[in-house]
């Protein structure tokens, strides 16, 4: 895909203007086009105020019903998290993007053996999915990771390539998603593959694969998938998961109660809420696993539709401004990044409130910078760091 075509489908794009142009023509001083000059201070902020509603639903859901003996330690996690994550995101922010080339294929390789040790003993089972690393008292969860090594290994191969892809080219790509994605259902964790998948659809769409390629690769995904959910490659639970979403009122005990008390904590929200730290739901610790898979359930019920309004609302601006920086991309390789995070974070923001409200099935995502995670939130602010960088050196 050409400029010209990148212009077509995102509009005019203000980073392919030169440099040089602007300082002959309208006589702008060189500091003008630094890179820390063109921060996105929007998308900083709506970043923030997502991270501070996730700090502030874990607080709620862990402290119990007495809070003087509450126990800080989901918490005080989640500080150093999200501290942490921040430090990265400018380290993702200022080191130079297109550097990144050089290091793409590496950084996907790395991610790859990563995958296939966390398979084998040096992995640890968590909720009957082998996904994590055990450090010391933390967990890695590298699938997590993984989603940004894809991105960039997608981005590298898709940019040097301006035309139509070809056949061959498409198969290439797939087979770049494969791997990972393969290697997570393993695990197993669906939810986690199905992101991947997600990702590639976006980045392949921007990278120019024709739309009969694309019907054609979602009849397959869909026949593998229809196949894999009758097989024996699911555990129970996983199953009886989708099996609850089809039918609510099949009886399955664990993953109906689950979706049933999502739907109950939301429910008592009502317009307003009940208040910070007055969910009846919250309180009696109902909702499993509400910190991590559910934790909008919280905002749904102690802020109602108007905090729930407000959390995806800043979603929605953080996403525009992710889809901005493609727009605005010097180039390709930059436009591609910033459509890999978009996929990331749109697929799991929609799949984890869509489950609380009994939309989407269960499949235990967490809701990017809000629910409990280390892995998670770290590699969406890398993200999120790399997206910044992209619009920071658009006149570079």
């Amino acid at each position: 895909m050409s400029p010209t075509d990148l212009q077509e489908r995102f509009g005019p794009q203000e980073g392919l203007r030169q440099r040089s142009d602007h300082n002959i023509e309208d006589d702008q001083p060189d500091w003008k086009y630094a890179p820390w000059m063109h921060i996105d201070l929007v998308l900083v902020a709506a970043a923030a105020g997502l991270v501070a509603i996730g700090i502030g639903a874990i607080y709620s859901t862990t402290r119990g019903r007495d809070p003087q003996s509450f126990n800080s330690y989901f918490l005080d996690r989640q500080s150093l998290f999200v501290v942490a994550g921040g430090l990265l995101l400018v380290f993702a922010a200022w080191f130079p993007y297109e550097e990144l080339t050089k290091f793409a294929v590496a950084i996907y390789g790395v991610g790859i053996l990563a995958l296939i040790l966390v398979l084998g003993p040096f992995g640890e089972e968590v909720n009957g999915a082998r996904s994590w690393f055990r450090i010391g008292d933390f967990q890695l969860q590298p699938s997590e990771f993984q989603k940004l090594g894809l991105i960039l290994a997608l981005a590298v191969f898709l940019s040097r390539y301006e035309d139509k892809m070809s056949w061959p080219r498409v198969l290439f790509s797939i087979g770049i998603v494969a791997w990972p994605g393969l290697l997570v259902i393993l695990q197993p964790d669906i939810g986690t593959g199905l992101v991947f998948v997600f990702i590639g659809f976006v980045v392949l769409l921007l990278g120019g694969i024709r739309w009969r390629q694309m019907i054609g690769i979602a009849l397959v995904a869909v026949t593998l998938v229809t196949l894999m959910i009758n097989s024996n490659m699911l555990e129970e639970y996983q199953t009886n998961r989708l099996r609850t979403f089809v039918d609510p009122s099949s009886g399955i005990t664990e993953a109906a109660f689950q979706q049933r008390q999502a739907q109950i904590a939301i429910g008592n929200g009502g317009v307003s809420g009940r208040g910070y730290g007055e969910g009846s739901q919250t309180l009696s610790g109902l909702v499993p696993q509400q910190h991590t898979d559910f934790i909008f359930t919280v905002v749904g019920e102690e802020f109602g539709f108007v905090g729930s309004a407000v959390t995806l609302g800043l979603y929605a601006i953080l996403l525009m401004r992710i889809l901005q920086a493609a727009q605005l991309a010097k180039d390709r390789f930059g436009a591609l990044i910033c459509a890999g995070v978009f996929g990331m974070i749109v697929f799991q923001m929609f799949e984890a409130v869509g489950m609380t409200l009994g939309i989407t099935p269960i499949t235990g995502i967490p809701l990017p910078l809000v629910s409990y995670g280390g892995s998670s939130a770290i590699a969406t602010l890398i993200g999120l760091g790399l997206v910044l960088n992209v619009r920071m050196r658009r006149f570079v």
